[in-house]
């Protein structure tokens, strides 16, 4: 196996691609996630044939990379005082500090430091106004325990929608925090989820699990892949637009 990286210019733009030769009968393109480009072809396919075949997909890898960058995170590092919102399944919560009871009223707390979603407001207790790092760290958890509720629930309802839910099961799920990416399948079945996408509406988090759940059948974003998609959730580009629309 050898790997080149090449590029085509396309008008005014300029198409990076990874090249891995293969011994294979066919030559095949995919989009990464990222935006990378993937030709996997034979190991006798002349390098300009390659590139022609490139050339002529390249409206759709355009297409693909711009899909791909609204299916990752853009909300920007949000901020953790009182009156900061916070969106929780697309709603905008406000959050509003009660800080430890200090025997001086009623407004102040009791207990131990926890966050409470109360009537529009992610309500954290027992921590002062100015400890942003507090504030923080709860608002962060209490995300995290959601999720783990969530997120596991919505992904047993979404493997439901292929005809044969028992081929899309992942062999395991974790949560891990990722700077680019809403999830991603390992190819041996392991499934990630951002735990922020918790703050997503529901039907954008359907969106990304079912994107991810197909990938237990079609590992790469060829022409295959995008057929189960439009099969599965034929509404998905609405809901991938909300998506972005509300995460940007």
């Amino acid at each position: 196996m050898t790997l080149e990286t090449r590029q085509i210019d396309y008008g005014t733009q300029v198409i990076k691609y990874r090249l891995e030769r293969r011994d294979r009968a066919t030559l095949e393109i995919t989009v990464e996630p990222d935006g990378l480009v993937r030709v996997t072809a034979p190991r006798t396919t002349a390098g300009e044939d390659i590139a022609s075949r490139v050339r002529k997909r390249a409206r759709w890898i355009l297409a693909q990379q711009a899909s791909f960058a609204g299916f990752r995170p853009l909300t920007p590092p949000r901020l953790y005082f009182p009156g900061e919102t916070h969106l929780y399944l697309g709603r905008q919560y406000r959050i509003r500090v009660v800080p430890a009871e200090t025997g001086e009223g009623a407004a102040k707390a009791s207990g131990t430091p926890g966050v409470k979603m109360v009537r529009g407001f992610l309500e954290v207790r027992c921590v002062d106004f100015h400890d942003t790092a507090a504030i923080e760290k709860h608002v962060k958890e209490w995300y995290r325990r959601r999720a783990q509720v969530q997120l596991p629930s919505r992904l047993e309802l979404n493997r439901q929608r292929f005809p044969e839910p028992h081929a899309v099961q992942p062999t395991s799920l974790r949560l891990q925090r990722m700077p680019t990416r809403w999830g991603s399948t390992s190819p041996a079945g392991s499934l990630v989820l951002n735990p922020d996408l918790i703050r997503a509406p529901m039907d954008c988090v359907d969106y990304v699990l079912t994107h991810e759940l197909c990938h237990l059948l079609v590992p790469n974003h060829g022409r295959q892949f995008f057929d189960l998609q439009q099969l599965v959730m034929p509404d998905w580009e609405q809901r991938k637009q909300r998506l972005e629309l509300i995460m940007a």
